[in-house]
């Protein structure tokens, strides 16, 4: 037979048995008892215990030094960390809140922003007179490619007006802004004036953008007795999805604004790479002008859950960012998609089709403007002679003056309703919650009630 050849390594791990420990514990009581001791440690081998024991202890005296000399001990301390879920309120998104929009025992209050730029800053003032109600808000801006002596012009206007340092609701942005046409300059100047009149603490329901060739066609007894009626979580913008040439070019490619970088003002530029529409959002367009819900600003500048972020670093480089930034969060909003009213509240004669620019107004557009029902209208050439029949016709207002409402409680005459030299009633103010509505909100109603109709209203909301 064939003998099977073992391997003797093998054969002794399998005959060899483990030592317990109670085994070993025996031996060495046993050499114990007998006199033999374990042999002595070589010194080499006890050098390194010195050394450790004193990098380990030496840091942990510093630190309790320190922690006894230190006024603010609590710097030192070390985190603790709980083993419960932490709590809602350790999150920024559970303090944010929308405003509530105000009673609707009283009347609303708007916001207003103008801007302008170079050579606007006359046409600016005559707009802000036009406009002017002491319950409401206002901010004017000039950007930077107007010259200082221009800026501070304005800055003197609205410094040393009566009534304005009287109310304390008109300010200006001393600092500032370039703003390039058609680049996404103008939305963060948008975005910058609101969170001013969000951080002065006047409550008011709607905020409004203007610009200096933008001129009011109602009183605002008118404008505030028509918004009155209606919930004042409605945001009126002009607004579509359906962008199509736009699609190609101003959604595709991707211009880069020289206001977020230079001093000096440059039209936009592009680079050759283009992008695909995004997918995370859906893209809306329409008109520049609005009329915002205090509700929606107060999103637009918190953007508690990122979206008005997003959206706005995407338009960072969309060529006529104005034109869709706030449409896009507004309709990619669910909490705010069902308040759109679509109308930007302006009467502006276009080209058909229309063109990049809208046509001046004149005296021949007068009726016209009239029957819109629009409470403003652009653009105007600075003191263009139908503005002297719009402030005569329908706003009543003497040059240089404020336009009258409820409110004025100076002495009225004939001669200081329209001659400048005559003191101006409404620099003395009443009552700011009286309203003396005229025409102008006859008309108005009748534009509102059009678009709140259920068959204009729904239908035409963010589609």
């Amino acid at each position: 037979m064939r003998q099977e050849h073992k391997n003797p390594q093998k054969e002794n791990n399998k005959q060899t048995k483990p030592v317990s420990h109670f085994t070993l514990a025996m031996a060495m009581k046993s050499l114990l008892s007998r006199g033999i001791s374990s042999p002595p440690s070589r010194p080499f081998e006890r050098k390194w215990i010195l050394p450790v024991s004193l990098l380990l202890t030496l840091p942990l005296l510093l630190l309790l030094f320190f922690y006894s000399l230190s006024p603010f001990p609590f710097l030192l301390s070390f985190p603790t960390f709980a083993s419960s879920p932490p709590s809602s309120s350790l999150f920024i998104e559970s303090k944010l809140r929308v405003s509530s929009p105000s009673s609707l025992s009283s009347p609303p209050r708007l916001a207003y922003l103008i801007s302008g730029s170079i050579g606007d800053g006359l046409m600016l003032q005559r707009t802000l007179l036009a406009l002017y109600h002491p319950g409401n808000s206002y901010i004017v801006h000039l950007d930077r490619e107007a010259p200082q002596e221009e800026r501070d012009a304005l800055k003197v206007f609205v410094e040393n007006h009566p009534l304005f340092e009287q109310v304390g609701n008109v300010k200006m942005i001393t600092k500032a802004n370039l703003i390039t046409y058609r680049g996404p300059t103008m939305v963060a100047n948008t975005l910058h004036a609101a969170a001013i009149l969000i951080s002065d603490g006047r409550e008011w329901d709607w905020f409004i953008n203007l610009s200096a060739s933008d001129y009011p066609l109602v009183t605002q007894d008118d404008l505030l007795y028509a918004f009155s009626k209606i919930p004042r979580d409605l945001n009126f913008i002009d607004h579509t999805s359906n962008i199509g040439w736009k699609e190609f070019q101003r959604a595709k490619p991707v211009i880069v604004d020289p206001g977020l970088y230079m001093s000096k003002k440059a039209d936009v530029f592009w680079i050759p790479q283009r992008r695909s529409v995004p997918t995370a959002f859906k893209l809306f367009t329409g008109s520049a002008w609005m009329a915002l819900s205090r509700p929606f600003v107060d999103y637009c500048i918190w953007g508690w859950d990122n979206l008005p972020r997003t959206i706005l670093m995407y338009y960072a480089n969309f060529l006529s960012s104005p034109e869709g930034y706030f449409h896009t969060v507004v309709c990619n909003s669910k909490e705010f998609q069902n308040t759109t009213v679509n109308h930007d509240l302006h009467f502006i004669s276009w080209d058909n089709p229309p063109k990049q620019h809208p046509h001046h107004l004149t005296v021949s557009d007068f009726s016209r403007m009239v029957t819109s029902n629009a409470p403003f209208a652009r653009k105007f050439r600075s003191n263009d002679p139908v503005l002297d029949q719009v402030d005569s016709d329908l706003l009543l207002r003497g040059p240089g003056m404020i336009v009258p409402g409820g409110w004025c409680a100076g002495e009225k005459t004939a001669k200081n309703a329209t001659d400048s030299s005559g003191s101006d009633p409404c620099l003395v103010v009443g009552n700011v919650t009286h309203l003396q509505p005229g025409p102008g909100a006859e008309r108005l109603e009748r534009l509102i009630k059009s678009l709140l109709l259920e068959e204009n209203f729904r239908p035409r909301q963010c589609k």
